[in-house]
C-alpha cells in the first residue's frame, strides 16, 4: 500500500517561503525593477557586494529604495574591516581588521571599533553583516582567512569575537559570525575547491568551537557555515550540507555537546567551488534547507534574476517532490523574517541612544597594532621621497583586486615624490636578480621600503626580499599580512594587516611621526 500523500500548502505561500530563504545580489549602484519586484512576493534579503557601492550617499538611497519596497528588508554586507572591505572597497578600509585587533588584545577596543563600523553600516542602512570571523588561525599556510582570523589562540579569538558581536550589535546591526564550524586549519581556499578538516572531534572542541560558543552566548544573531569537509562530523558532506554539523552541532544543546544556537543559519557562497562544482548551486541549496540552513547566500558572482528564479523554483520543486520537508522551508522562512524583525527594533533602539561617533578609533586601532622590529643595521627615520617595493602576491577572492592596499599613498603624502613598483610572482619566474636589478635601478638611489604581504607562503617573495636585502642593507621592510616569518630588514614593521589605517601607520612609524 502506498504511503499518504502529505498535503502541501498552495503554491504562492510556498513561494513566498522560498524566496524569503535566499540572499542574492545584482550588479549596478542602483535596484534594478526585478529586484523591487521580487521584494514584494516574498524575498527578504539582499546583499551588498563593492559593486553595488559608489560612495555613503549613494548607498544610503540604494538601501532607502529597497525599504520603500519592503520596511523591514535585510540590507546584508561583507564589511570585516580589514582587508575585506566594501564600504572602502576603492580605497582601503578606515579599520584594521582581525589580526590587528587580537594583536593588541584589548576587547573592549574590539568592542569599540565594531561599534563604529556597525555605526557607519546603519547610517547607510544596511541592517546584516556577514561578520566577524571567528577562524582560528592554527594554519599559518591558510591562503583565505590569514589576517581575517583575531589569531591562532582560540580563547583570544573567542573574546574578540564575543566584544565585536557586542559592539556591532549594539549599533543595531545583525551579526553574523562565520565560518563554522572553522575554517582556519585549511590549506585549500573554498571558492576554488573543498577543503578538508582531519583534526577529531576533542580537537575540534577544544579549538575551532571556542570562538563560535563565545559567539553564541555574546548573543550573535545568525552564524554563516563553511563549505569545507570535517570526516570527524561528517565523512560525507561539507558542513553546509551537513545535518550532524548544522541541528547536530550547532542548533543541539549544550547537554548534549551542542552550541545551543537558536538564531539564523546563513550558508557561505553557493557559488563556490566547493558547493557548485560537486552539487550544483540548486541541488547544494536543498540539501543545505535539508541539512538546517535557514537562508542561503548567493549573488558574490551569480547575480541576477535568473539565479533567484532557478532556485525558488528548485526549492518549491523539492517540497512537492517531498525531499524537503514543507515545515523545514516554512521554518526556515520564519527565521530570516524574525531577524528582519529584530532590525528593525533594533535599529530604532540604536538610533535612540544616538551613540557619538567615533572616527579615529581605526587609525587609534590600527596604531596600537603596529609592531616594530630593529634590526643589524642603523635605520634613521625616512626625510626625503623614498622608493616602495610592493611584493604583490594574487588577491584571494574574499579580499578582491580592486580594493588598493601597502604604503606607498600614504608614503607619499606625508614624503612627496615617493614612488612605487609592483613586483609578482610572474617577475621573479624571470629571475631573481633581474628583478632586483630593475628594482634598484627604478630606486635610483633613494632608500627603499620592501612591502610583503603573507612572505612566510611565496618562496618568490622571500628570495626576493633576500635579495634586494643582500644588496641594500639599508632596506625597511614593512609585513603588511602575518608575521609568520622571522623579522628581516633594518626596520621591520608587522601591521598585521593591509587596510589603508594599516598603511598610514606604518608610513609614520617609517617618518618617525609615530
Amino acid at each position: 500500500m502506498p504511503p499518504p500523500v502529505r498535503p502541501v500548502r498552495p503554491t504562492d505561500t510556498l513561494t513566498r517561503d522560498a524566496l524569503a530563504v535566499l540572499q542574492p545580489g545584482f550588479t549596478g549602484t542602483t535596484a534594478p525593477d526585478w529586484l523591487l519586484r521580487r521584494l514584494g512576493e516574498g524575498l527578504t534579503t539582499v546583499g551588498l557586494f563593492g559593486r553595488n557601492v559608489a560612495n555613503p550617499g549613494q548607498l544610503a538611497a540604494l538601501t532607502g529604495r529597497l525599504r520603500r519596497e519592503r520596511e523591514d528588508v535585510l540590507v546584508a554586507v561583507d564589511e570585516e574591516g580589514g582587508d575585506v572591505t566594501r564600504l572602502e572597497v576603492r580605497g582601503g578600509s578606515s579599520f584594521p581588521g582581525n589580526h590587528a585587533l587580537g594583536a593588541v588584545d584589548d576587547p573592549a577596543l574590539t568592542r569599540a571599533v565594531a561599534r563604529e563600523l556597525g555605526r557607519r553600516l546603519a547610517e547607510c542602512g544596511i541592517t546584516l553583516n556577514w561578520a566577524p570571523s571567528a577562524d582560528v588561525n592554527s594554519n599559518p599556510d591558510n591562503p583565505v582567512i590569514g589576517v581575517r582570523s583575531f589569531g591562532a589562540d582560540p580563547h583570544l579569538v573567542a573574546r574578540h569575537t564575543a566584544a565585536y558581536v557586542e559592539g556591532l550589535q549594539s549599533a543595531g546591526v545583525a551579526a553574523c559570525t562565520k565560518h563554522f564550524p572553522g575554517h582556519g586549519d585549511t590549506a585549500v581556499d573554498s571558492h576554488l575547491d573543498l577543503p578538508r578538516i582531519t583534526a577529531d572531534l576533542a580537537t575540534l572542541q577544544e579549538r575551532e568551537l571556542v570562538p563560535f560558543r563565545a559567539a553564541v552566548a555574546a548573543g550573535t544573531r545568525a552564524v554563516m557555515s563553511a563549505h569545507i569537509l570535517l570526516p570527524a562530523l561528517d565523512g560525507d558532506r561539507p558542513a553546509t550540507l551537513s545535518p550532524a554539523a548544522l541541528h547536530g552541532l550547532l542548533r543541539a544543546p549544550a547537554t548534549e555537546g551542542g552550541l545551543g544556537f537558536d538564531g539564523l543559519i546563513v550558508t557561505d557562497g553557493m557559488e563556490m567551488q566547493a558547493i557548485s562544482a560537486t552539487y550544483g548551486i540548486e541541488r547544494g541549496s536543498v540539501l543545505a534547507l535539508a541539512a538546517g540552513a535557514d537562508a542561503i547566500c548567493v549573488g558574490g558572482g551569480l547575480a541576477d534574476e535568473d539565479i533567484v528564479l532557478r532556485l525558488r523554483d528548485a526549492l518549491v520543486a523539492a517540497v512537492r517532490d517531498g525531499e524537503l520537508p514543507e515545515e523545514r522551508l516554512a521554518d526556515a522562512a520564519a527565521r530570516v523574517r524574525a531577524l528582519a524583525r529584530w532590525t528593525v527594533a533594533a535599529g530604532e533602539g540604536a538610533a535612540g541612544e544616538r551613540a557619538a561617533p567615533a572616527p579615529g578609533i581605526g587609525l587609534t586601532a590600527a596604531r596600537r597594532a603596529l609592531r616594530r622590529t630593529a634590526g643589524g643595521q642603523p635605520y634613521a627615520p625616512l626625510t626625503g621621497a623614498a622608493y616602495v617595493a610592493a611584493f604583490t602576491p594574487l588577491a584571494n577572492i574574499a579580499v578582491g583586486d580592486e580594493t588598493p592596499w601597502g604604503v606607498a599613498a600614504e608614503l607619499a603624502r606625508l614624503l612627496p615624490g615617493t614612488d612605487t613598483g609592483t613586483y609578482s610572482a610572474d617577475a621573479a619566474a624571470a629571475g631573481i636578480p633581474a628583478l632586483v636589478e630593475g628594482l634598484l635601478t627604478a630606486a635610483a638611489g633613494r632608500r627603499i621600503v620592501a612591502v610583503v604581504r603573507d612572505v612566510h607562503r611565496h618562496p618568490w617573495m622571500a628570495d626576493a626580499l633576500a635579495a634586494l636585502l643582500a644588496a641594500r642593507p639599508g632596506t625597511a621592510v614593512v609585513e603588511m599580512g602575518v608575521p609568520q616569518a622571522p623579522p628581516r630588514g633594518a626596520l621591520h614593521l608587522a601591521t598585521h594587516g593591509a587596510a589603508r589605517v594599516c598603511g598610514r601607520a606604518a608610513a609614520e612609524a617609517l617618518t618617525g611621526r609615530l
